[in-house]
């Protein structure tokens, strides 16, 4: 953390070493200048940089954990946020989840995705993909490959001898060769076009020319986003002065407001399949007994992955998570769980934009939520495409169950159901 300016700002671009970034003039310039107008937090994220590598790369969702621990252990109770690349997929789902800490969001070169579909001609196709991770894996912290990257990414700087010998060390120094791998692949797997739309703090999007497709196409999905192109054709802020004079502007000759009533969460609803028969069955005195102990192994496994209750009726449970794949966890280990009791239990996971009325919930994604639960089987979790699309590196695994109209949700919905969760 460095500069005591008025405001705080994490800035999260696509790599990032603590300590080697200072040895690069260029890195180092630009940390200065944007310390210069506000109180600068810095931070590697989990696997990469100085940080502990665990053995598989963190999601998202762990990395947006980290943003917000970071901020705590600084005493920073909001802040701006930037994300330069693919580091826009985290501070976009950090901005939309945690709205009452983040003071604005500024977008560098950002896009929804990375890989192309038939509804997004932009990135890269599914072919182009695997050789690019095929090339990291063989040949990442080489010189060649370094190069091939930067004439790629900063072709101002193809030909700066000093700088090319600086990025090859600092691609050694920010991941090994299997980070590197999981990092890019997690990125070809995720898709914020969902998240984008429940963001609802300040936010501004800067682009350079050949990023201005997909940048406006970001810019677009945000409500009163603001798009400013800059001069350059790099892809980050490391040349050129205008980024940074944008961003000071918009930070401190803006009037900064959020709407927290609106937040992006996870829904989670669970119910027993076939329990009207169960309790005829048991009787109304032994049926209540085994209900006692359903909710008392669903409130433990809620406990566990930090959900929240927010209602329970009859034999069913409504919660929210901050994070899609702890909802994915739990509500695996509620459908495994229950089997010891002797019941089968299906569940429904969604991540949407919902309202907040007097501290709770509300709204389509709730509904959306609850109607992917119905169409589960006994013993499944079914998710909707929006939480696979946020849950890459997660090892979650999923089949593809097709399309499906959910009863009074407009549109067709993708769902998916969970075949592993390691």
């Amino acid at each position: 953390m460095i500069g005591k300016g008025p405001l705080d700002l994490v800035f999260c671009p696509f790599n990032l070493n603590l300590f080697y970034c200072w040895e690069v003039p260029r890195f180092a310039g630009l940390l200065k200048r944007l310390a210069t107008f506000s109180r600068l937090i810095l931070f590697d994220h989990r696997g990469t940089g100085l940080s502990d590598h665990p053995r598989d790369l963190p999601t998202l969702e762990a990395r947006m954990d980290d943003i917000r621990k970071v901020m705590d252990a600084v005493d920073s109770e909001q802040s701006a946020l930037v994300g330069v690349l693919e580091g826009g997929h985290l501070t976009a789902l950090f901005a939309a989840t945690y709205p009452e800490r983040t003071s604005a969001l500024i977008l560098f070169n950002p896009s929804a995705r990375d890989l192309q579909a038939p509804d997004y001609p932009w990135g890269l196709s599914a072919e182009e993909w695997r050789a690019r991770l095929r090339e990291i894996r063989e040949g990442w912290g080489s010189r060649e490959l370094s190069d091939k990257f930067v004439a790629s990414m900063y072709p101002s700087l193809a030909a700066d001898e000093n700088f090319l010998k600086h990025m090859v060390a600092y691609s050694r120094l920010w991941a090994s060769p299997g980070a590197a791998h999981a990092y890019f692949r997690m990125a070809m797997e995720t898709d914020v076009r969902d998240v984008l739309p429940a963001v609802r703090v300040p936010t501004l999007v800067l682009y350079r020319e050949p990023f201005r497709e997909q940048s406006l196409d970001v810019a677009r999905r945000i409500l009163d986003a603001k798009a400013i192109m800059v001069p350059g054709a790099d892809a980050a802020m490391l040349t050129g002065d205008e980024p940074i004079l944008e961003i000071e502007h918009f930070l401190t000759h803006s009037e900064l407001e959020a709407e927290p009533e609106r937040v992006l969460a996870t829904i989670l609803f669970t119910d027993i399949v076939g329990s009207t028969e169960r309790a005829a069955e048991l009787g109304d005195a032994p049926w209540r007994a085994l209900l006692e102990q359903h909710h008392a192994l669903v409130r433990h496994q809620l406990a566990r992955f930090r959900g929240k209750e927010l209602d329970t009726a009859g034999d069913g449970f409504f919660a929210s998570f901050d994070g899609p794949a702890r909802a994915i966890r739990c509500a695996c280990a509620i459908t495994e769980m229950v089997k010891e009791l002797g019941l089968n239990v299906r569940a429904g996971v969604h991540t949407g934009e919902c309202e907040l009325v007097d501290g709770k919930i509300a709204g389509i994604a709730v509904h959306t939520g609850a109607r992917v639960a119905s169409q589960g089987r006994p013993g499944e979790v079914l998710v909707s495409s929006t939480v696979k699309d946020l849950v890459a590196g997660s090892g979650i695994a999923f089949e593809d169950h097709g399309t499906y109209e959910l009863k009074g949700i407009p549109g067709e919905w993708r769902l998916y159901g969970v075949v592993g969760a390691s």
